[in-house]
């Protein structure tokens, strides 16, 4: 990508920016200094932030709400994927422009959208990436209501995932201690009502709703997967033995092909209810358990991105996807 010269740098217009910084992602240690590189590259493209640093009690959610309501257009979070997502779901239906500087662990939201991880390549793409409006899901538990833009997950597919990255990463002793989870566990019921009328039950370990291609630790569920095809993709791990069940999560992981055994469904709306009632997690936070209603809006959010392919990129196009276990 080319930069700009000297002279179309200076007749361009400033851009006001709300910067949402979070120092404990990723490398902590290296936060000053990410810190000050962002604030170099971000002034060189005539973007001036007022800069919001999270702190472990911070509510971000206020923070963005607070930045819109001033009239900021755009918002730029730099973090893992747990900060961008908490910014992302304040900024459903907004007006407003979400930038990603990916400083996490993974940077799954990053990856899924084409954003680079070198932080002068992601704040250029504040000024020449594309606006991509993608999807949301909303949730609602009773009287709660939460967005999600990555994955809506019930049973013990956090499990799961906590323990393939970290086999990913070289900490073996974490697969030992899921296969413990594994054997004291059992499926639980589940009952699905898709768009008001098709009805599914079964037996299962997890169920998984999916926005975006890649999920958690970079693991790609199903490249047909899509954040802007307005329709949520519906895993269903039923008729699966326990050992199956960890052998697909670490196979995925490395990058392993589709596996079409695994009940795979497509719907705008979604009525869900488990017996007995199942773990929820959206975009990796807890939410306890009981029946629960899921709603796609369409075109909700828009990210300045590097693609637009709606699938992320192809596992032989990202080095850090290239690896098998």
């Amino acid at each position: 990508m080319s930069k700009p010269t000297r002279d179309e740098s200076l007749t361009r217009k400033p851009i006001r920016a709300k910067l949402i910084f979070n120092t404990i992602a990723g490398q902590p240690q290296q936060s000053p200094h990410q810190l000050t590189e962002l604030l170099t590259e971000l002034q060189k493209q005539h973007i001036m932030p007022e800069v919001f640093i999270v702190q472990p009690d911070s509510r971000v959610e206020s923070v963005v709400r607070r930045a819109i309501k001033d009239g900021t257009k755009l918002i730029v979070v730099a973090g893992g994927d747990g900060t961008v997502e908490s910014v992302a779901s304040a900024m459903v239906g907004a007006p407003v422009r979400l930038g990603i500087i990916p400083t996490g662990t993974h940077n799954n939201m990053a990856l899924n959208l084409g954003i680079p991880s070198n932080i002068p390549e992601a704040v250029n793409l504040l000024r020449t990436g594309t606006p991509v409006k993608i999807d949301a899901g909303e949730l609602t538990i009773g009287r709660a209501r939460r967005w999600f833009v990555e994955v809506l997950t019930l049973g013990l597919w956090s499990d799961l995932i906590s323990a393939a990255g970290e086999n990913q990463h070289g900490d073996i002793s974490k697969v030992g201690e899921l296969f413990s989870t594994l054997v004291a566990s059992s499926p639980f019921n589940v009952r699905l009502l898709l768009d008001g009328h098709e009805k599914v039950e079964a037996a299962a370990h997890v169920v998984l709703v999916a926005n975006m291609p890649y999920i958690g630790p970079n693991v790609q569920v199903d490249p047909q997967v899509s954040f802007k095809d307005g329709l949520l993709d519906v895993f269903l791990f039923s008729d699966m033995s326990k050992l199956n069940l960890i052998s697909y999560a670490l196979r995925y992981i490395g990058g392993g092909s589709e596996n079409g055994a695994i009940p795979h469904y497509r719907a705008k709306r979604l009525a869900i209810a488990s017996t007995p009632p199942a773990a929820i997690m959206a975009d990796g936070v807890t939410l306890g358990a009981g029946p629960l209603k899921v709603k796609l809006h369409r075109r909700a959010l828009t990210i300045m991105a590097g693609s637009t392919r709606g699938r992320g990129p192809k596992r032989s196009e990202v080095a850090q996807l290239k690896q098998t276990i």
